[in-house]
Protein backbone atom coordinates (compact mmCIF):
# COMPACT_ATOMS: atom_id res chain seq x y z
CA UNK A 1 0.00 0.00 0.00
CA UNK A 2 2.95 2.31 -0.01
CA UNK A 3 5.21 3.12 -2.92
CA UNK A 4 7.87 0.55 -2.12
CA UNK A 5 7.89 -2.59 -4.20
CA UNK A 6 10.18 -5.41 -3.13
CA UNK A 7 11.38 -8.59 -4.79
CA UNK A 8 9.42 -11.61 -3.73
CA UNK A 9 9.90 -12.96 -0.24
CA UNK A 10 6.78 -14.57 1.08
CA UNK A 11 7.63 -14.02 4.71
CA UNK A 12 5.37 -11.00 4.31
CA UNK A 13 1.90 -11.83 5.61
CA UNK A 14 0.09 -10.35 2.61
CA UNK A 15 1.25 -13.06 0.22
CA UNK A 16 0.40 -15.90 2.55
CA UNK A 17 -2.97 -14.32 3.30
CA UNK A 18 -3.98 -14.40 -0.32
CA UNK A 19 -2.98 -18.04 -0.49
CA UNK A 20 -4.88 -18.95 2.66
CA UNK A 21 -8.09 -17.18 1.82
CA UNK A 22 -8.30 -18.55 -1.71
CA UNK A 23 -7.56 -22.07 -0.49
CA UNK A 24 -10.32 -21.69 2.05
CA UNK A 25 -12.70 -20.73 -0.74
CA UNK A 26 -11.68 -23.72 -2.82
CA UNK A 27 -12.17 -26.30 -0.09
CA UNK A 28 -15.99 -26.07 0.02
CA UNK A 29 -16.09 -25.86 -3.77
CA UNK A 30 -14.08 -29.05 -4.05
CA UNK A 31 -16.10 -30.86 -1.39
CA UNK A 32 -13.83 -31.05 1.63
CA UNK A 33 -14.00 -33.92 4.08
CA UNK A 34 -11.74 -34.69 6.99
CA UNK A 35 -10.81 -38.07 5.57
CA UNK A 36 -7.11 -38.98 5.51
CA UNK A 37 -5.26 -37.05 2.83
CA UNK A 38 -2.71 -39.75 2.04
CA UNK A 39 -4.41 -41.10 -1.07
CA UNK A 40 -5.07 -37.64 -2.46
CA UNK A 41 -1.50 -36.59 -1.79
CA UNK A 42 -0.23 -39.63 -3.66
CA UNK A 43 -2.27 -38.73 -6.72
CA UNK A 44 -0.80 -35.24 -6.80
CA UNK A 45 -4.18 -33.76 -7.77
CA UNK A 46 -3.82 -30.07 -6.86
CA UNK A 47 -7.60 -29.64 -6.74
CA UNK A 48 -8.13 -32.42 -4.22
CA UNK A 49 -9.68 -30.79 -1.13
CA UNK A 50 -7.34 -32.73 1.14
CA UNK A 51 -4.33 -31.48 -0.81
CA UNK A 52 -5.68 -27.94 -0.61
CA UNK A 53 -6.08 -28.21 3.17
CA UNK A 54 -2.59 -29.65 3.59
CA UNK A 55 -1.02 -26.92 1.49
CA UNK A 56 -2.97 -24.26 3.33
CA UNK A 57 -1.66 -25.46 6.65
CA UNK A 58 1.90 -25.50 5.34
CA UNK A 59 1.58 -21.92 4.10
CA UNK A 60 0.10 -20.69 7.38
CA UNK A 61 2.67 -22.50 9.50
CA UNK A 62 5.51 -21.07 7.43
CA UNK A 63 4.20 -17.56 7.92
CA UNK A 64 3.67 -18.04 11.65
CA UNK A 65 7.20 -19.39 11.99
CA UNK A 66 8.86 -16.63 9.96
CA UNK A 67 7.37 -13.30 11.05
CA UNK A 68 8.92 -10.08 9.83
CA UNK A 69 6.80 -7.52 11.65
CA UNK A 70 6.89 -7.02 15.40
CA UNK A 71 4.55 -9.17 17.42
CA UNK A 72 2.62 -6.08 18.48
CA UNK A 73 1.58 -5.30 14.91
CA UNK A 74 -2.13 -5.35 14.07
CA UNK A 75 -2.10 -3.13 11.03
CA UNK A 76 -3.34 -3.83 7.52
CA UNK A 77 -0.69 -6.33 6.42
CA UNK A 78 -1.09 -8.66 9.37
CA UNK A 79 -4.80 -7.91 9.55
CA UNK A 80 -5.18 -9.11 5.98
CA UNK A 81 -3.32 -12.32 6.79
CA UNK A 82 -5.79 -13.03 9.58
CA UNK A 83 -8.73 -12.76 7.20
CA UNK A 84 -7.14 -15.80 5.57
CA UNK A 85 -6.57 -17.54 8.89
CA UNK A 86 -10.25 -17.16 9.73
CA UNK A 87 -11.32 -18.36 6.29
CA UNK A 88 -9.14 -21.42 6.72
CA UNK A 89 -10.67 -22.27 10.09
CA UNK A 90 -14.23 -21.87 8.90
CA UNK A 91 -13.67 -23.83 5.69
CA UNK A 92 -12.01 -26.81 7.35
CA UNK A 93 -13.60 -26.84 10.80
CA UNK A 94 -10.09 -26.89 12.27
CA UNK A 95 -10.28 -24.94 15.53
CA UNK A 96 -6.53 -24.37 15.63
CA UNK A 97 -6.96 -21.54 13.12
CA UNK A 98 -9.71 -19.99 15.22
CA UNK A 99 -7.55 -20.32 18.34
CA UNK A 100 -4.70 -18.63 16.51
CA UNK A 101 -6.95 -15.69 15.63
CA UNK A 102 -8.32 -15.49 19.18
CA UNK A 103 -4.83 -15.28 20.64
CA UNK A 104 -3.98 -12.45 18.25
CA UNK A 105 -7.13 -10.50 19.08
CA UNK A 106 -6.65 -10.97 22.80
CA UNK A 107 -3.05 -9.81 22.52
CA UNK A 108 -4.28 -6.55 20.99
CA UNK A 109 -7.27 -6.18 23.31
CA UNK A 110 -9.54 -6.06 20.24
CA UNK A 111 -8.37 -2.57 19.32
CA UNK A 112 -8.59 -1.22 15.74
CA UNK A 113 -5.37 -0.55 13.85
CA UNK A 114 -3.13 2.45 14.29
CA UNK A 115 -2.85 3.71 10.71
CA UNK A 116 -3.88 7.19 9.57
CA UNK A 117 -6.15 5.95 6.82
CA UNK A 118 -9.55 5.13 8.25
CA UNK A 119 -9.90 2.24 5.80
CA UNK A 120 -6.63 0.64 6.85
CA UNK A 121 -7.49 1.01 10.53
CA UNK A 122 -10.44 -1.34 10.06
CA UNK A 123 -8.50 -4.25 8.54
CA UNK A 124 -7.86 -6.15 11.77
CA UNK A 125 -11.45 -5.69 12.90
CA UNK A 126 -12.69 -8.07 10.21
CA UNK A 127 -11.17 -10.90 12.23
CA UNK A 128 -12.67 -9.58 15.46
CA UNK A 129 -16.10 -9.48 13.83
CA UNK A 130 -15.83 -12.97 12.40
CA UNK A 131 -14.83 -14.25 15.82
CA UNK A 132 -17.78 -12.37 17.31
CA UNK A 133 -20.13 -14.25 14.99
CA UNK A 134 -18.67 -17.50 16.36
CA UNK A 135 -18.39 -16.51 20.03
CA UNK A 136 -21.18 -13.89 20.43
CA UNK A 137 -18.96 -12.08 22.90
CA UNK A 138 -19.58 -8.33 22.66
CA UNK A 139 -16.15 -7.60 24.16
CA UNK A 140 -14.61 -8.54 20.81
CA UNK A 141 -16.27 -5.67 18.93
CA UNK A 142 -16.90 -3.00 21.57
CA UNK A 143 -13.62 -1.10 20.86
CA UNK A 144 -14.51 -1.08 17.15
CA UNK A 145 -17.98 0.30 17.83
CA UNK A 146 -16.51 3.01 20.04
CA UNK A 147 -13.94 3.91 17.38
CA UNK A 148 -16.29 4.21 14.39
CA UNK A 149 -18.69 6.34 16.46
CA UNK A 150 -15.97 8.50 18.04
CA UNK A 151 -16.26 11.43 15.63
CA UNK A 152 -12.57 11.36 14.75
CA UNK A 153 -11.65 12.72 11.33
CA UNK A 154 -10.68 9.26 10.04
CA UNK A 155 -13.96 7.63 11.09
CA UNK A 156 -17.30 7.52 9.25
CA UNK A 157 -18.94 9.39 12.14
CA UNK A 158 -16.40 12.20 11.94
CA UNK A 159 -16.02 12.99 8.23
CA UNK A 160 -17.84 12.39 4.97
CA UNK A 161 -14.61 11.27 3.33
CA UNK A 162 -12.67 9.47 6.03
CA UNK A 163 -10.96 6.73 4.01
CA UNK A 164 -8.23 8.47 2.02
CA UNK A 165 -4.60 7.39 1.95
CA UNK A 166 -2.10 10.11 1.10
CA UNK A 167 -5.02 12.29 0.08
CA UNK A 168 -6.38 9.89 -2.54
CA UNK A 169 -9.13 7.30 -2.87
CA UNK A 170 -7.49 3.92 -3.48
CA UNK A 171 -8.62 0.47 -4.55
CA UNK A 172 -7.04 -1.33 -1.59
CA UNK A 173 -9.40 0.43 0.80
CA UNK A 174 -12.36 -1.48 -0.59
CA UNK A 175 -11.05 -4.75 0.86
CA UNK A 176 -9.66 -3.50 4.15
CA UNK A 177 -12.32 -0.93 5.04
CA UNK A 178 -15.67 -1.74 3.45
CA UNK A 179 -16.39 -5.33 4.63
CA UNK A 180 -16.05 -4.47 8.35
CA UNK A 181 -18.95 -2.05 8.03
CA UNK A 182 -21.15 -4.69 6.42
CA UNK A 183 -20.14 -7.12 9.18
CA UNK A 184 -20.85 -4.50 11.85
CA UNK A 185 -24.33 -3.92 10.46
CA UNK A 186 -24.94 -7.65 10.63
CA UNK A 187 -23.59 -7.87 14.18
CA UNK A 188 -25.54 -4.92 15.57
CA UNK A 189 -28.60 -4.71 13.35
CA UNK A 190 -27.90 -0.99 12.88
CA UNK A 191 -28.39 0.03 9.21
CA UNK A 192 -26.26 3.15 9.53
CA UNK A 193 -23.16 1.01 9.06
CA UNK A 194 -24.45 -0.12 5.66
CA UNK A 195 -25.19 3.50 4.79
CA UNK A 196 -21.61 4.43 5.65
CA UNK A 197 -20.24 1.50 3.67
CA UNK A 198 -22.31 2.24 0.58
CA UNK A 199 -21.32 5.91 0.58
CA UNK A 200 -17.65 4.94 0.94
CA UNK A 201 -17.59 2.12 -1.62
CA UNK A 202 -19.46 3.86 -4.41
CA UNK A 203 -17.58 7.13 -3.91
CA UNK A 204 -14.30 5.29 -4.49
CA UNK A 205 -15.84 3.39 -7.39
CA UNK A 206 -17.04 6.60 -9.06
CA UNK A 207 -13.55 8.08 -9.08
CA UNK A 208 -11.30 5.17 -10.08
CA UNK A 209 -13.39 2.53 -11.87
CA UNK A 210 -12.97 2.32 -15.64
CA UNK A 211 -16.42 1.38 -16.94
CA UNK A 212 -15.12 0.58 -20.42
CA UNK A 213 -12.67 -2.06 -19.19
CA UNK A 214 -14.51 -3.18 -16.06
CA UNK A 215 -11.42 -2.69 -13.89
CA UNK A 216 -10.16 -0.33 -11.19
CA UNK A 217 -7.22 2.02 -11.35
CA UNK A 218 -5.24 1.85 -8.14
CA UNK A 219 -5.97 5.55 -7.58
CA UNK A 220 -6.56 8.66 -9.67
CA UNK A 221 -2.85 9.15 -10.39
CA UNK A 222 -3.04 6.27 -12.87
CA UNK A 223 -6.04 7.50 -14.84
CA UNK A 224 -4.75 8.44 -18.29
CA UNK A 225 -1.30 6.97 -17.68
CA UNK A 226 -0.02 4.30 -20.02
CA UNK A 227 2.57 1.56 -19.96
CA UNK A 228 5.68 1.65 -22.11
CA UNK A 229 3.58 -0.11 -24.74
CA UNK A 230 0.93 2.60 -24.69
CA UNK A 231 -1.68 0.56 -22.80
CA UNK A 232 -3.65 1.32 -19.63
CA UNK A 233 -2.25 0.59 -16.18
CA UNK A 234 -4.56 -1.65 -14.15
CA UNK A 235 -2.58 -2.96 -11.18
CA UNK A 236 -3.28 -6.65 -10.72
CA UNK A 237 -3.37 -6.70 -6.94
CA UNK A 238 -5.25 -3.40 -6.83
CA UNK A 239 -8.04 -5.07 -8.74
CA UNK A 240 -7.62 -8.09 -6.49
CA UNK A 241 -8.28 -5.93 -3.46
CA UNK A 242 -11.48 -4.58 -5.02
CA UNK A 243 -12.69 -7.91 -6.41
CA UNK A 244 -11.89 -9.71 -3.15
CA UNK A 245 -13.97 -7.21 -1.19
CA UNK A 246 -17.19 -8.12 -2.95
CA UNK A 247 -17.64 -11.68 -1.60
CA UNK A 248 -17.03 -10.39 1.90
CA UNK A 249 -19.59 -7.60 1.50
CA UNK A 250 -22.18 -9.79 -0.21
CA UNK A 251 -21.83 -12.47 2.47
CA UNK A 252 -23.13 -9.98 5.04
CA UNK A 253 -25.73 -8.08 3.05
CA UNK A 254 -29.32 -9.18 3.60
CA UNK A 255 -30.85 -10.91 0.58
CA UNK A 256 -33.40 -8.10 0.18
CA UNK A 257 -30.99 -5.21 0.71
CA UNK A 258 -31.56 -2.61 -2.03
CA UNK A 259 -27.82 -2.19 -2.61
CA UNK A 260 -27.21 -5.88 -3.24
CA UNK A 261 -28.00 -5.96 -6.99
CA UNK A 262 -25.45 -3.21 -7.63
CA UNK A 263 -22.67 -5.11 -5.83
CA UNK A 264 -23.60 -8.32 -7.62
CA UNK A 265 -23.52 -6.58 -11.01
CA UNK A 266 -20.07 -5.14 -10.29
CA UNK A 267 -18.84 -8.56 -9.18
CA UNK A 268 -19.98 -10.17 -12.43
CA UNK A 269 -18.58 -7.34 -14.52
CA UNK A 270 -15.17 -7.59 -12.88
CA UNK A 271 -15.10 -11.38 -13.07
CA UNK A 272 -15.66 -11.27 -16.81
CA UNK A 273 -12.99 -8.59 -17.32
CA UNK A 274 -10.45 -10.39 -15.13
CA UNK A 275 -11.01 -13.82 -16.69
CA UNK A 276 -10.10 -12.43 -20.11
CA UNK A 277 -6.64 -11.51 -18.85
CA UNK A 278 -5.65 -14.93 -17.47
CA UNK A 279 -2.43 -16.20 -19.02
CA UNK A 280 -1.65 -19.75 -20.25
CA UNK A 281 0.08 -20.69 -16.97
CA UNK A 282 -3.15 -19.91 -15.08
CA UNK A 283 -1.73 -16.79 -13.44
CA UNK A 284 -2.21 -13.12 -14.14
CA UNK A 285 0.49 -10.53 -14.82
CA UNK A 286 1.28 -7.42 -12.75
CA UNK A 287 -0.48 -5.08 -15.20
CA UNK A 288 -3.88 -6.34 -16.33
CA UNK A 289 -3.89 -3.67 -19.01
CA UNK A 290 -0.61 -4.85 -20.54
CA UNK A 291 0.49 -8.42 -19.86
CA UNK A 292 3.68 -7.85 -21.86
CA UNK A 293 4.88 -4.91 -19.77
CA UNK A 294 6.15 -7.20 -17.01
CA UNK A 295 5.90 -10.67 -18.47
CA UNK A 296 6.19 -12.67 -15.27
CA UNK A 297 3.54 -14.36 -13.11
CA UNK A 298 2.13 -12.50 -10.09
CA UNK A 299 0.57 -14.53 -7.29
CA UNK A 300 -0.96 -11.94 -4.96
CA UNK A 301 -3.38 -10.59 -7.58
CA UNK A 302 -3.99 -14.11 -8.87
CA UNK A 303 -4.86 -15.30 -5.38
CA UNK A 304 -7.59 -12.71 -5.00
CA UNK A 305 -9.01 -13.51 -8.44
CA UNK A 306 -9.07 -17.24 -7.79
CA UNK A 307 -10.72 -16.71 -4.41
CA UNK A 308 -13.38 -14.38 -5.75
CA UNK A 309 -14.31 -16.58 -8.67
CA UNK A 310 -14.43 -19.72 -6.53
CA UNK A 311 -16.77 -17.94 -4.14
CA UNK A 312 -18.89 -16.70 -7.02
CA UNK A 313 -19.33 -20.21 -8.42
CA UNK A 314 -20.20 -21.67 -5.04
CA UNK A 315 -22.78 -18.94 -4.41
CA UNK A 316 -24.39 -19.20 -7.87
CA UNK A 317 -23.32 -15.75 -9.04
CA UNK A 318 -20.92 -17.02 -11.71
CA UNK A 319 -21.60 -19.65 -14.33
CA UNK A 320 -20.03 -22.96 -13.35
CA UNK A 321 -19.04 -24.05 -16.86
CA UNK A 322 -17.50 -20.70 -17.71
CA UNK A 323 -15.55 -19.97 -14.54
CA UNK A 324 -14.62 -23.32 -12.99
CA UNK A 325 -11.95 -23.93 -15.66
CA UNK A 326 -10.53 -20.48 -14.90
CA UNK A 327 -10.45 -21.24 -11.16
CA UNK A 328 -8.89 -24.68 -11.57
CA UNK A 329 -6.25 -23.35 -13.95
CA UNK A 330 -5.47 -20.49 -11.56
CA UNK A 331 -5.28 -22.80 -8.57
CA UNK A 332 -2.94 -25.23 -10.33
CA UNK A 333 -0.68 -22.30 -11.19
CA UNK A 334 -0.74 -20.96 -7.66
CA UNK A 335 -0.07 -24.34 -6.08
CA UNK A 336 3.01 -24.67 -8.27
CA UNK A 337 4.31 -21.39 -6.82
CA UNK A 338 4.44 -22.65 -3.22
CA UNK A 339 7.93 -23.76 -2.24
CA UNK A 340 8.45 -27.05 -0.35
CA UNK A 341 8.72 -25.20 2.96
CA UNK A 342 5.54 -23.14 2.38
CA UNK A 343 6.77 -19.86 0.92
CA UNK A 344 4.58 -18.36 -1.80
CA UNK A 345 6.72 -17.27 -4.71
CA UNK A 346 6.28 -14.84 -7.58
CA UNK A 347 4.42 -12.36 -5.42
CA UNK A 348 4.75 -8.61 -5.40
CA UNK A 349 5.23 -7.25 -1.92
CA UNK A 350 3.99 -3.93 -0.55
CA UNK A 351 3.33 -1.56 -3.44
CA UNK A 352 0.76 0.51 -5.29
CA UNK A 353 1.40 -0.31 -8.96
CA UNK A 354 2.85 -2.91 -11.30
CA UNK A 355 6.55 -3.18 -10.42
CA UNK A 356 9.15 -1.35 -12.49
CA UNK A 357 11.51 -3.60 -14.41
CA UNK A 358 14.46 -2.64 -12.21
CA UNK A 359 12.70 -4.17 -9.23
CA UNK A 360 10.77 -6.92 -10.91
CA UNK A 361 9.23 -9.86 -9.16
CA UNK A 362 11.43 -12.91 -8.94
CA UNK A 363 11.32 -16.32 -7.38
CA UNK A 364 12.63 -16.43 -3.82
CA UNK A 365 15.49 -18.68 -2.85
Amino acid sequence: MNKHTHPVNSRWPLLNTVGAILMAALIPLAGYSQAPAASALKTGDPFSPEVIATLMRKVNEYQAGHPVMKGSNRNWERGTWYTGVMAAGQATGDDSYIDQAMRWGEEHKWQPGTERSGGNVLTCTQTYLELYFLKTNHTLIEPLIQWVNSGRSNTPSGAKVWYLEGGVRYADSLYVGAPPLAMLAKATGDPKYLDWMNAFFWDVHAEIFDTADGLFYRDKRFIGKTSANGKKVFWSRGNGWAFGSLPRILSCLPANDPSRPKYEALFKQMAAAIAKQQQPDGLWRPNLGDAEEFAMPETSGTGFFCYGMAWGIRNDLLDHDTYLPVVKKAWAGLASCVSPEGRIRWGQLVGDRPPPSSRSIRTST
